[in-house]
């Protein structure tokens, strides 16, 4: 298993890094399948291996701040008569790095866990695991050097995909809107990275076409000034948000607009 698709200043991690010795018994190559973790574009990776099968892989993710969020999303591979073993194993390894669950959920494996932290800074970590996960996700093993593994990620367009699909699908299924969520789409149009559509019309039911235009609709409508301040303004440095506030819904629904007439001109 590995866990990835965090963002986190290393220096907050329970264990350190320099646990990390692939000659001692038992420190050997990850052998787990079951779990694909997102493809991190630019990784700075450390991590603490715990066993045969497990590691733990902290990555921060350069188009997020250090402390804008720490989850860490999974696609679950293996069968439904496999999630309880599954857990009793998370759960080991939860307790070999001294992390207290606080609160988890009976229908998935999801677990908020709390680690000591220094006064002030964050100390909870969200585990989230996607079971099944869409049928056009597309994954590629990827090298972290900075720990010598292999990890099967998801690619960069299947994560985009996904990450267009969150921001309505949050307020869909709970009435929730995250301004986090803008600003990941935001970024992957900044970077101009593209996106895996069988992903959307899997996960939507929707063509490109339509989805980006509803998607336009949606952000227009619903996300405000409010919302953005309300979830960003204490996940970012200061000047940063100062700055992305004035322009994150504004150029996110230009990059739309583009996208939408280059599918027009695809048609």
């Amino acid at each position: 298993m590995t866990l990835s698709n965090l963002s986190v200043p290393c220096r907050t991690l329970p264990s350190p890094s320099t646990t990390l010795d692939s000659s001692k018994p038992g420190w050997t190559d990850l052998a787990s399948a079951h779990f694909h973790a997102p493809h991190v574009v630019e990784s700075a990776a450390t991590a603490v291996v715990l066993d045969q099968r497990f590691a733990v892989v902290a990555v921060i993710e350069p188009f997020r701040e250090p402390d804008l969020g720490f989850d860490l999303d999974f696609d679950f591979a293996g069968e439904k008569d496999e999630i309880g073993k599954t857990r009793t194993r998370l759960e080991s390894v939860f307790g070999d790095l001294g992390l207290i669950i606080h609160d988890q959920s009976k229908a998935a494996p999801q677990y908020f866990l709390k680690y000591e932290a220094h006064e002030g800074t964050r100390n909870t970590i969200k585990i989230d695991v996607s079971f099944p996960p869409p049928k056009a996700n597309t994954y590629e093993q990827k090298r972290f050097h900075e720990i010598d593994r292999i990890i099967m990620c998801q690619t960069i367009e299947t994560m985009m995909a996904n990450k267009l699909v969150a921001l309505m699908d949050r307020y869909e299924h709970n009435e929730a809107i995250a301004g986090r969520d803008l600003y990941d789409i935001h970024h992957f149009f900044l970077k101009g990275y593209r996106y895996n559509k069988e992903v959307i019309r899997e996960r939507t039911g929707k063509g490109a076409k339509q989805f980006f235009s509803d998607l336009t609709a949606f952000i227009r409508k619903h996300i405000t000034d409010e919302i953005i301040n309300q979830d960003l303004n204490t996940l970012l440095p200061y000047d940063k948000f100062s700055r992305i506030r004035k322009i994150l819904k504004q150029e996110t629904l230009m990059f739309l607009r583009d996208e939408q007439q280059r599918i027009g001109q695809e048609t």
